[in-house]
């Protein structure tokens, strides 16, 4: 589908051609990129790691009791885990064309919406929160932003804001695009994100 892209503070757009979201593959990208950036640090102990003693509590016969070996055994309070979790990568592939349409429908997405926008200069931002409150108030944007800007006056002046994330152009993603209300990118750095769409 053709999407006509504006520019803030300008009568000027940008026309490009962008396929149709799917939920299914978004979701699919999504989920691929929550996997991996979990730590995967959550670790228990097995009946062999916990600080008991491995002598054997008592007889094996003549008790009247069931067998045991150890207080270590799983089935005593403080014993060993069985089948706990231990440090490991949820991380798996998925294909780099899968990656890049995500991201192009993730894109569509917001531009069917009219919550993309795009913008030639940051006027008036040099590096000072408020003169990015300033511009944000100018163009009456409100709620959560992703900026996507390799300016470092601009990123600067926005780090402080918690409804504001800032990202370079190489770390736009599926997950932070759908995650945020609005989508502002500066031009020059969505010319280096259509150029990733070349191998499609």
């Amino acid at each position: 589908m053709t999407y006509h892209l504006p520019f803030l503070g300008s009568q000027g757009e940008v026309q490009v051609e962008l396929p149709e979201a799917s939920p299914g593959l978004l979701h699919e990208v999504v989920r691929w990129q929550l996997a991996a950036r979990r730590r995967g640090t959550a670790s228990t102990k097995t009946r062999g790691e916990v600080a008991y003693t491995s002598k054997k509590m008592y007889s094996q016969k003549h008790t009247g009791r069931a067998r045991h070996g150890d207080y270590g055994a799983p089935i005593f309070v403080g014993g060993g885990i069985v089948f706990g979790p231990k440090p490991r990568s949820y991380d798996y592939p998925l294909p780099r064309k899968v990656r890049q349409l995500g991201l192009r429908m993730a894109l569509a997405d917001r531009a069917q919406q009219g919550r993309l926008y795009l913008v030639e200069a940051f006027e008036g931002v040099q590096g000072k929160t408020r003169d990015f409150v300033a511009w944000l108030r100018r163009w009456n944007l409100e709620g959560s932003l992703l900026l996507v800007t390799r300016n470092p006056l601009v990123a600067q002046a926005a780090r402080n804001l918690p409804q504001v994330r800032v990202l370079p152009p190489e770390g736009l993603n599926v997950y932070d695009i759908l995650h945020q209300d609005l989508l502002i990118i500066e031009k020059s750095a969505w010319d280096q994100v259509s150029a990733r769409w070349g191998s499609l």
